[in-house]
């Protein structure tokens, strides 16, 4: 089933898995422009990003590696300056040995939400930037924001990155991740899958794996401007058609994904994920940017997911660029956003014996 809502049209209705009946769901109270704020704010940053990404676009793949690891550290110090945590919120740290590797990341409970314990919904977050960049400390703030409105805890994963570590590292990580989950005690229909960019790719890889390994699917998804296609070329027609990111030259941004995807097979099961009629599918909610060029990744997995009978929500929200819910303090629409993907959360738990 396909839903489509678009930010600041009429809100679509989404049928309630517990009842039957259609819900109320979309972002209420958006400007169909998107604020000034934002504008302003795109404006900015197509003059500060925009030249640096041509300059790794244009340098040998060895320099752009270099270029990338310099850069890390400072970038992701931005990042959490611009999203940091609500008060309160509660950060326990996980480096555990699981099933011949490393499970790593951090349990993020906000103020609202319980201490992770198994028989209950928690968030499995996936945080992206291509790859090459971010960790759960980049995306504490989204995460805890989450799962703060839709009061559960979310264990975020800090799988391994690019240059170091090439595909399918990141995958593997994130596929561990969750078995480990599972060997918590935690039940897969109890397990929210959330992700931005890359970490929308991580979730279809997920996806299917479980299928060839008979591993249970998590209950829902949410995706924030989720990458499909990871040669980027849906992205690069979309530039070329005459779309303006305000962050992402989708040129460049192809050759710094390829940092990860290095020799791996375009049309590898696991590079390009094909969804089928016989997969089981999870609820999936996909916000984009209306700007940002990796709108036609999202388009292109709404209609994946639904071609294959899954349920899917799309919304395009506009004036705003690639993952806006990260950024509060420069977006107003944000937190509109994120309270969305919180009663997506919601109206999606399964139900409960008796309830």
């Amino acid at each position: 089933m396909s839903v489509t809502s678009m930010a600041g049209g009429a809100p679509a209705g989404v049928p309630d898995p517990r009842s039957g009946a259609d819900l109320p769901f979309g972002p209420l109270g958006v400007d169909p422009r998107g604020s000034r704020r934002s504008r302003a704010v795109n404006a900015y940053l197509t003059r500060a990003t925009w030249p640096l990404m041509a300059a790794a676009g244009r340098s040998h793949p060895r320099i752009t590696a270099q270029m990338i690891q310099r850069a890390r550290p400072g970038l992701n110090r931005t990042i959490e300056r611009l999203g940091p945590p609500p008060r309160e919120t509660r950060v326990q740290p996980v480096r555990e040995s699981f099933r011949g590797g490393q499970v790593r990341g951090e349990w993020v409970v906000g103020r609202r939400a319980p201490q992770p314990r198994p028989g209950e919904r928690i968030v499995y977050y996936l945080h992206g930037s291509g790859y090459v960049v971010c960790s759960p400390r980049t995306h504490r703030g989204l995460v805890a924001r989450i799962g703060n409105l839709a009061e559960v805890p979310a264990f975020s994963l800090d799988y391994r990155l690019a240059p170091e570590y090439p595909w399918p590292c990141a995958g593997n990580d994130t596929i561990r991740g969750y078995r480990w989950l599972l060997e918590q005690g935690y039940r897969a229909e109890d397990i929210v899958i959330a992700g931005d960019s890359a970490g929308g790719h991580l979730a279809l890889d997920l996806l299917y794996v479980n299928h060839c390994t008979g591993t249970p699917q998590p209950g829902s998804i949410v995706l924030f401007s989720p990458l499909y296609d990871p040669t980027f070329e849906l992205a690069v027609q979309n530039q070329l058609g005459g779309v303006r990111d305000p962050i992402i030259n989708a040129v460049s941004a192809r050759k710094i994904l390829s940092l990860y995807t290095r020799t791996a097979e375009a049309d590898h099961p696991r590079m390009r994920v094909r969804l089928r009629p016989d997969m089981t599918l999870p609820k999936t909610l996909i916000q984009y940017g209306a700007l940002e060029v990796m709108g036609a990744d999202a388009r292109a997995l709404h209609g994946e997911i639904t071609s294959a009978g899954g349920l899917s929500v799309l919304q395009a929200w506009p004036d705003q660029g690639h993952v806006f819910q990260l950024m509060p303090r420069l977006s107003s629409e944000a937190r509109h956003a994120v309270e969305t993907a919180a009663r997506f959360i919601t109206v999606t738990a399964p139900e409960r014996a008796g309830g």
